[in-house]
């Protein structure tokens, strides 16, 4: 079938919602020739599972399974490339996003001749809905970050709910970074100036199922975006997060140092190896939860990532205090010495824990696999959560 239009739903742990999802896109996409296309990071709650189910009774569903790949922005350029319309429209799976203006919006990017259609909450007409007031002004506070040597205005830079041309999204591909969430502001930053915009306002929806993605990390990836599309060609992204928990801890370690040579009165060297261990303790945590969360150790992966991460940098620990201590001893100032036995250590443990303690580990995948595989088999079975699934497709 020769489709009009195609739905991207990027989605993890979202079993709940698809057949919600499915009923709503009919009702509202009726007498339009459409396409949904959920891309899946491997949930092991199901949801990869159950939409092959509802394939076999509605021919215009398809998932992308994807292993050993996360991310909403990556998950988003894939469906997109993969879509068979010319048309493709990006949104949440959770519910949140309108999908009544799909029509409105399809007709915008078609009879305004346009490569970008936006759901916008900041234009009239829009609402934020039902948000929690930190939650609008972190929103706006980061719309107003976004548009920062931008060179499209959009209202709402923020949106996870657009309609991109296929053949204009080609031109630029290349040039995202896809990291984080925010893929609408990554594709604005580099489609570059010829990128033809529209708004569509939309009223934003609290989520019915599921748990909320958005923490912490969500922000950091927000600003690891930003800081990739103006330093991106200039410095590995990772290394930037590496330095970043590097500087702390070299604050920290000269910190903890000078407390012990003037308040413990011990000699340097066991000064120097006793901080050099506390900080290397608080560098594993760090980059486990920041510089490597992608590949974040929990459980005992994480008390033998720490065993690992020690044994790799023993050497590297080593250096450090017979380095530090000899350049001591040759007169160089205590702080000037501590500097130079990091300076060693922190290459080691770039290069070899990046290689051990946080490589991919495909027993996490497999672990992953049984969950998915159990909870699919819950789905399946009666009474199991398969109730209200939607009719075949006219």
């Amino acid at each position: 079938m020769a489709y009009d239009l195609a739905i991207v739903l990027p989605t993890f742990n979202e079993s709940a919602n698809v057949a919600p999802m499915i009923d709503r896109l009919a009702r509202a996409l009726a007498g339009v020739r459409y396409e949904v296309i959920f891309v899946d990071d491997d949930s092991p709650d199901g949801t990869a599972d159950l939409v092959r189910r509802l394939e076999r009774d509605h021919p215009n569903l398809r998932v992308i399974h994807r292993i050993g790949r996360r991310g909403l922005a990556s998950a988003t350029i894939e469906g997109i490339l993969a879509a068979a319309a010319p048309v493709v429209a990006v949104m949440d799976a959770d519910l949140q996003h309108d999908e009544s203006i799909l029509p409105e919006m399809l007709r915008r990017i078609n009879g305004d001749n346009l490569d970008l259609v936006v759901g916008s909450r900041n234009i009239q007409g829009g609402s934020m809905g039902q948000f929690a007031a930190w939650r609008v002004k972190l929103s706006q506070l980061g719309r107003r970050l976004s548009l920062i040597g931008a060179e499209h205005q959009l209202s709402d830079p923020m949106s996870g709910f657009f309609m991109v041309r296929v053949d204009s999204f080609e031109r630029f591909a290349h040039r995202l970074s896809a990291i984080g969430f925010k893929i609408l502001l990554d594709i604005v930053l580099s489609a570059g100036p010829e990128l033809r915009i529209g708004e569509v306002p939309y009223r934003f929806r609290l989520r019915e199922h599921g748990e909320s993605k958005l923490d912490m990390m969500v922000g950091l990836e927000y600003f690891e975006l930003l800081v990739d599309k103006h330093l991106g060609s200039l410095v590995n992204l990772r290394f930037i997060l590496f330095a970043l928990v590097g500087a702390f801890g070299v604050g920290l370690h000269l910190l903890i140092l000078s407390a012990l040579l003037r308040v413990g009165n011990i000699g340097f060297a066991k000064a120097q190896t006793l901080t050099t261990f506390m900080v290397m303790l608080l560098n594993f945590v760090l980059n486990n939860t920041v510089t490597y969360r992608d590949r974040r150790l929990r459980g005992w992966r994480f008390l033998r990532g720490l065993v690992t991460f020690c044994l790799a940098c023993g050497l590297g620990v080593v250096a450090n205090v017979a380095i530090a201590n000899d350049v001591f001893h040759r007169g160089l100032p205590w702080w000037l010495a501590a500097l130079i036995g990091l300076m060693f250590s922190a290459v080691w443990n770039f290069a070899v824990t990046s290689m051990t303690t946080w490589r991919q580990d495909r027993r996490s995948s497999e672990q992953r696999a049984r969950r998915r595989i159990e909870a699919a088999a819950k789905l399946a079975a009666p009474h199991g959560g398969g109730e209200g699934l939607p009719a075949k497709s006219a």
